[in-house]
């Protein structure tokens, strides 16, 4: 039996209304901070994410699936959202169409880790991007619209974690002290932080070594290089969320995993899904469309994992969807009536109602059977001596109540099946 590839999972039936409930929520909370979808082909070039993300970040070193194509092109597979947005807003110009752009997507993407509770090789993700001010309120809005989701689906046990990594400047100036404070404690370090010491010393800050941490309690902390406007858009954005009662710390190892990032940083994140906490996290990244090739713009952006809200939603026990159910199950008592109850199952489809009926040739019994387990409203009855008299059935399953009804009445049955719903 051929299965699903490690890593990657079907959504089966009796789980997407989870999943239509979570995509509403989102569209729904976009719409209202007026951010408007936008997709992405599902591979770019491999030189895009190796320019955005940086070459030594573990996405791109370790986790993409890249490939040749037959023209010869490497092509991977898209590991994240941003920069395949930034590309399409310089390509098309979106810049001199609008001087502010605010998109959003859903969307899956893949990266070659490690399968995990919540964590998948095709996995799924919203988010949203504004590109063209560099305004901190904007860094609070995107912190507040992945707040209002969350809490729209439920969660509760969640927090908010925020940084700063100022400008590229003052951030270099960090890596370097800090890769100097490590230097002469490399060999009571993590192998793997051993080697993000050279290529991405940042990164150990966030390492999950508890060895690392220990070591990291001394280390100098960014905020004591950061320049003035950092720290004034900082405090831009924690009076915003203190004013609208969203609960944050500041933690000076947030640093995220891309290199784009500049200035905020932020996560949210869960008690309930285990090691990985998160369940979202951006930043502003000022210098990312320079960096592809367009004109200075600034920007700022989030992503979110869906199947780990979902799982979170779970632990929580926050979704409380109504089960599926149908408006009419067609019940037919004799067999060569079969064709005229496909026409009325039409016919009234086609005035919005969710009808289905028996395809099985089975016995009454089983169909009526059938209508419960779908969760009819109602059946409507064919056949028998009251179609001998011209007329259908047509009878409310919650109360047992029943009504026969002409068969060239068409519109009394819509009407009645809509009054009595």
């Amino acid at each position: 039996m051929i299965k699903a590839i490690t890593g990657t999972k079907d959504i089966l039936p009796s789980e997407i209304s989870k999943w239509y409930h979570l995509e509403k929520t989102v569209r729904d909370i976009f719409n209202y901070f007026n951010y408007v979808e936008i997709r992405t082909p599902i591979f770019e070039e491999t030189s895009l994410f190796a320019r955005s993300i940086g070459e030594a970040t573990d996405i791109v070193s370790k986790e993409m699936y890249t490939m040749i194509d037959r023209g010869g092109t490497s092509i991977t597979l898209k590991p994240e959202m941003t920069a395949g947005v930034v590309r399409a807003f310089i390509e098309h110009s979106l810049g001199e169409k609008s001087s502010l752009n605010k998109l959003f997507y859903i969307s899956p993407m893949f990266r070659q880790e490690r399968p995990q509770a919540g964590r998948l090789r095709q996995f799924h993700q919203f988010g949203a991007e504004a590109l063209g001010s560099s305004s901190p309120l904007l860094d609070a809005e995107m912190i507040e619209m992945a707040f209002l989701i969350l809490k729209k689906l439920g969660l509760n046990d969640i927090f908010v974690k925020i940084n700063s990594l100022g400008t590229p400047q003052s951030r270099e100036t960090y890596k370097n002290e800090l890769r100097k404070f490590l230097s002469d404690k490399k060999e009571k370090l993590s192998e793997e932080s051993k080697l993000r010491l050279e290529k991405n010393v940042l990164r150990i800050l966030d390492s999950k070594s508890h060895q690392d941490q220990e070591i990291l309690n001394n280390a100098p902390s960014i905020f004591e290089f950061l320049d003035s406007s950092s720290l004034e858009d900082f405090d831009i954005v924690k009076k915003y969320l203190t004013d609208l009662a969203i609960p944050f710390e500041v933690d000076t190892r947030l640093v995220r995993g891309l290199d784009y990032y500049t200035k905020t940083t932020f996560e949210i994140i869960s008690n309930k899904v285990g090691s990985q906490s998160s369940l979202c996290g951006g930043g502003r990244y000022d210098l990312l469309v320079e960096e592809l090739g367009g004109k200075p713009t600034p920007g700022v952006g989030f992503a979110a994992g869906m199947e780990r809200i979902l799982l979170a939603c779970e632990n929580e026990k926050s979704l409380n969807l109504p089960e599926r159910n149908i408006d009419i199950f067609i019940v037919r008592l004799d067999k060569e009536l079969s064709f005229k109850v496909a026409e009325l199952a039409s016919n009234l489809r086609r005035n919005q109602l969710i009808v289905e009926y028996d395809y099985l040739d089975r016995s009454v019994k089983a169909q009526m059977r059938e209508a419960n387990k779908l969760n009819s409203k109602f059946a409507v009855i064919l056949g028998g001596e009251e179609f001998s008299k011209g007329e259908l059935i047509l009878k409310n399953l919650s109360n047992g109540e029943q009504e026969n009804i002409s068969l060239n009445d068409f519109n009394k049955l819509v009407s009645r099946v809509k009054e009595w719903h």
